[in-house]
């Protein structure tokens, strides 16, 4: 399937029935729904499952929009958590790849982060990873936003698909996104200015 075959739409809490589908009854990566960048471990992992749920669908209610939704005809069959770095304080951490330059710092709400894909088997490998980086872009554009940052996974690291929840670096390149720094290896901290 080619990416212009997915509809992108942001998470608005309409379509919260369409994420539990697309995640399942457990969520994804154990249980995380998309809290992983949210918190500390400590207040985590205690909330994996059913509390995380919860916790994720008050936050889609209250709004904005935590990210965007690929669709498949109706079907919901990717996600990728996109917003200001400030929303996701534990991506801002000094010990991670994906820690900010001072000529975008965390607190400047225009400054986003693309932070978590999930793409539904079956679909993976047919371009809902590009569709959701392109709809997540436009949704950044549409909200404000001076860039879109990301720290993905080199392309010579061969993991799972569910390692690569931060998004292969090709997808981000092919998007335009251009490497701002490498704080641990593997892991580019990749740029797109809006």
């Amino acid at each position: 399937m080619d990416s212009k075959r997915f509809a992108v739409w942001p998470l608005t809490p309409e379509r919260w029935g369409d994420l539990e589908d697309l995640f399942g009854p457990q969520g994804p990566s154990y249980g995380c729904w998309c809290n992983h960048f949210r918190m500390p471990q400590r207040l985590r992992m205690p909330l994996l499952g059913a509390g995380a749920r919860q916790l994720f669908e008050e936050r889609v209610r209250r709004g904005p929009p935590p990210g965007v939704l690929a669709y498949a005809d109706d079907e919901a069959v990717g996600w990728l958590q996109v917003g200001p770095r400030a929303h996701v304080p534990e991506w801002n951490n000094p010990r991670r790849a994906s820690t900010p330059l001072p000529d975008a710092p965390a607190e400047d709400e225009r400054n986003w982060a693309a932070s978590c894909f999930f793409v539904r088997k079956g679909f993976r490998g047919k371009g809902v990873t590009g569709a959701l980086l392109a709809g997540a872009v436009a949704f950044a554009r549409e909200s404000g936003a001076r860039l879109v940052e990301a720290a993905a996974m080199d392309n010579r690291d061969k993991r799972s698909p569910e390692g690569l929840y931060v998004g292969p670096e090709s997808v981000f390149r092919r998007a335009g996104f251009v490497e701002v720094a490498r704080q641990k290896p593997g892991r580019p901290l990749l740029r797109l200015m809006l």
